[in-house]
């Protein structure tokens, strides 16, 4: 029987707004006077305690709350209005976190640099996208927490060619890309981990375990509870839904925890941003090169020029577009419904943007192959629309592109 202690609020918590003249004055404070021996533990201490008390000071939400929210307590306090999130949801967020947390300081090791550039045989996929060792590990580390969850069916994975079966009376199916854009690790490009977590359709107990595990995770992505991504980068950022809005958590490491610092995250409904591997340009329908040329004079419905930004990293680009605004996209049939098109389109529809895969949504996709490929567009309102009003946006030409 697992069981967790629980902060409930009284009142919605904002995001932390911190003063920095404060935080000079400690940084400067600390760095003025050399320390040796028992001088320097009491400093360190001093200096510890002078950034608890800022951070608690300046993330105050009153009503004797000292605004700290973590993850756990915000989904044991209902993750959002009108959201009621069971135990179950909890335990299980929180062995999330825990292979997040593991997998953060995996990518980061001066030790793994360069396991990045490795490749280890798969039939999952071609070779340029054939898993890493990275990758391998971080399924593991992934496969592991939701096994010691005690609250999972089923796991389908990028990494594997077919689901795994974990419990029988596990409540949830787990569909997972555990280290997206690990390929380029090596160059120090951010990575991230996607998930989407579904309820296990009891009505399929009844058939072989092979059956029922691919079923289970071939579900409509309108159908899922809850589901989110971990940004590895300058900082390790926890983005996800649990059904009402979405919202972010950044790793504190001086204490381990996810904490709240983006509450109920809100696309613009327009950007002047365009995230796309453009150097395909030559590659793309008429009706994309059209949509990209007109936006980037101005001349869209929108009068301002847009910009290009391309990280090459799925999570990256979209972390972007979500504060931001403007469209991320991956025109041509390459990134995967289950494991990266579902769980992403929720997040962004779940903050007030778009998703589409040219010519309709992704949530309303019916999966009919555990690694099937499609376009994907994500991004504000507005954008997507225009972008799909230009009709012929869908690459269908794919010579191949070699790294």
């Amino acid at each position: 029987m697992q069981s967790l202690t629980l902060t409930r609020y009284p009142t919605p918590i904002s995001p932390p707004r911190l003063n920095l003249y404060p935080l000079r004055q400690i940084a400067a404070s600390v760095l003025s006077v050399p320390t040796t021996g028992d001088r320097s533990e009491m400093t360190s201490r001093r200096e510890c305690a002078s950034f608890k008390s800022l951070a608690v000071g300046q993330t105050s939400t009153g009503d004797g709350d000292d605004g700290y929210c973590t993850l756990i307590d915000f989904a044991g306090n209902g993750g959002g209005e009108g959201t009621k999130v069971g135990d179950d949801l909890v335990v299980l967020l929180y062995h999330i976190q825990h292979a997040c947390k593991r997998i953060a300081s995996l990518v980061a090791s001066p030790f793994n640099s360069s396991l990045g550039k490795l490749s280890v045989n798969s039939s999952s996929g071609s070779d340029r996208d054939a898993p890493k060792p990275l990758d391998i590990v971080s399924n593991d580390i992934v496969l592991s927490s939701l096994r010691n969850s005690g609250k999972v069916a089923v796991m389908a994975s990028e990494e594997n060619d077919s689901p795994t079966w974990i419990k029988d009376d596990g409540r949830y199916v787990v569909v997972v890309d555990p280290l997206d854009g690990s390929r380029n690790i090596d160059a120090s490009i951010p990575t991230g981990t996607i998930f989407g977590i579904y309820n296990r359709l009891v009505e399929l107990d009844h058939l072989p375990v092979e059956e029922k595990a691919e079923l289970n995770s071939l579900q409509r992505g309108s159908r899922l509870v809850a589901s989110g991504y971990v940004l590895y980068s300058s900082a390790t950022i926890f983005c996800v839904t649990l059904g009402s809005g979405t919202h972010a958590f950044t790793l504190d490491h001086s204490t381990g925890e996810f904490v709240l610092t983006h509450q109920n995250i809100k696309i613009p409904t327009r950007g002047q941003i365009y995230s796309v591997n453009d150097a395909r340009y030559f590659d793309w329908p008429d009706g994309l090169r059209k949509y990209i040329d007109t936006v980037r004079q101005g001349k869209g419905q929108n009068p301002k020029k847009y910009s290009a930004r391309y990280i090459c990293s799925l999570v990256a680009d979209l972390h972007r577009t979500l504060l931001y605004g403007g469209v991320a996209m991956n025109p041509r049939d390459h990134l995967r419904l289950v494991y990266e098109g579902n769980p992403l389109a929720f997040l962004v529809e779940q903050a007030g943007g778009k998703s589409s895969d040219g010519k309709r949504g992704i949530l309303s996709i019916q999966p009919v192959k555990l690694h099937q490929r499609l376009p994907l567009f994500l991004g504000s309102v507005e954008d997507v629309t225009e972008l799909e009003s230009y009709g012929d946006v869908q690459q269908t030409v794919n010579p191949g592109y070699e790294v």
